[in-house]
Formats: C-alpha cells, sequence, structure tokens
C-alpha cells in the first residue's frame, strides 16, 4: 500500500492500555524514544497490537509543531528532539524535515514561523505531536 503520509517511524509496542472505545499504544520507536499513539480499541483489535509487535507510527506533516526546545506545561506529551536537515519555503508555508533518533519526520509550518524562530538547517529542534494524531500501521 502507498500512503501520502511521509512521516514514518518504525517501533514496538510495550504497551497497550485499552478502554472502552480507546486505547492508548506506548511505541519505542527504533531510536529509543517512547511515544504514545492514541487509536481505537477497534484498530487495536483489528491490527493484533500486544507487546512485541512490531508497528510504524504514522503521523501527517500538518500535525508536527516543532519548538525550539523542550516544552513543560502542555498535554502533548510526544516530544521528540532532533534537528532540521532541509527547509523549503513556499509563498505562505514551508516544509521543514529533521532528523531524530530511528528516522526523519516533516513538518509543515508557516513561513513566518521559519523567519521568526530564526530555523535553518542545523537548528535544534523538538517535534511535538499529539497522541490522537499518531496512527499505527503492522509492518
Amino acid at each position: 500500500m502507498s500512503l501520502s503520509i511521509r512521516n514514518q517511524i518504525p517501533g514496538t509496542v510495550t504497551s497497550v492500555t485499552s478502554g472502552e472505545v480507546m486505547a492508548a499504544v506506548k511505541v519505542r520507536l527504533d531510536g529509543g524514544q517512547d511515544i504514545i499513539a492514541a487509536i481505537t480499541a477497534d484498530a487495536v483489535r483489528d491490527l493484533g497490537l500486544a507487546e512485541g509487535s512490531t508497528v510504524r507510527a504514522l503521523v501527517k506533516s500538518t500535525e508536527v509543531a516543532l519548538a525550539t526546545g523542550p516544552v513543560e506545561g502542555v498535554s502533548i506529551r510526544n516530544q521528540l528532539p532532533g534537528f532540521i536537515t532541509d527547509i523549503v519555503t513556499g509563498g505562505a508555508m514551508a516544509a521543514v524535515r529533521l532528523r531524530v533518533d530511528g528516522g526523519e519526520l516533516t513538518s509543515a509550518v508557516t513561513k513566518e514561523a521559519v523567519a521568526d524562530l530564526g530555523f535553518t538547517v542545523g537548528t535544534p529542534v523538538v517535534a511535538l505531536i499529539k497522541s490522537t494524531e499518531i496512527s499505527l500501521a503492522r509492518d
């Protein structure tokens, strides 16, 4: 299957906490970071997810926010440190590619954000991703 979602980072499920409708799936990415994906309990069953399952964490570039450092006092727990490897700017938006341990991510941000935050190739950043914006696919 081909997908338009380019942000695909491999990992292994380390725990599944299921509720009646939703589940929190903890994934250890190949780079060593832990993330949480909030997916439906039906998806957990359909994909056969359990501790030890190999998966890919998928996230659209429009759902990856960037910060200049770790952020406290927010509900977003998925914070992946990395550094910028490429920036392509258009009239209003920019695609910022970054390297994180175990993979690459692309973030779609405004051109103004790139300028205001002083982003250049090599700038250290933290990718912020809400757990509800992460999908999981079985390898």
